[in-house]
């Protein structure tokens, strides 16, 4: 099954549209890449991404064990790379509400992060650098 269709608008800026639900992205290029930067773009996205699936994951551990993490926020930082122009790092900070959580729990928590399907998709070369305030 498809998973979505996107669309070139023109001025470097995009339309995905995710094909079971109907719900869309807008991307522009940044503006440090001759774009508007009026939405996230590709690379934002794929930044976003890693930090969403590692939520989601954390969301599923803790539903088994029983662990509230909700309320839980992330920041992300994109660091871009020349030569080629890539991605070099993204920076993923969670800050977890304060529930007391057990060195077990953390350990949980932490583990399912970093082994989220994004995570473990990028290539080994991309550093994630992955931040757990509790």
């Amino acid at each position: 099954m498809k998973t979505s269709k996107i669309i070139y608008l023109g001025n470097l800026r995009t339309e995905a549209v995710h094909l079971q639900s109907g719900t869309t992205i807008i991307t522009d290029a940044p503006t440090d890449n001759n774009g508007k930067g009026e939405a996230f773009s590709p690379t934002d996205l794929m930044s976003t991404s890693l930090g969403s699936c590692m939520l989601t994951i954390m969301g599923i551990v803790a539903e088994r064990h029983a662990i509230n993490i909700e309320g839980t926020t992330i920041d992300i930082t994109k660091i871009m790379e020349s030569n080629p122009r890539r991605v070099g790092e993204i920076i993923v900070e969670f800050y977890l509400p304060a529930n007391n959580y057990s060195d077990k729990e953390k350990q949980l928590l932490e583990n399912a992060a970093r082994t989220c399907p994004v995570a473990q998709s990028l290539k080994a070369e991309l550093k994630q650098t992955v931040v757990f305030n509790y």
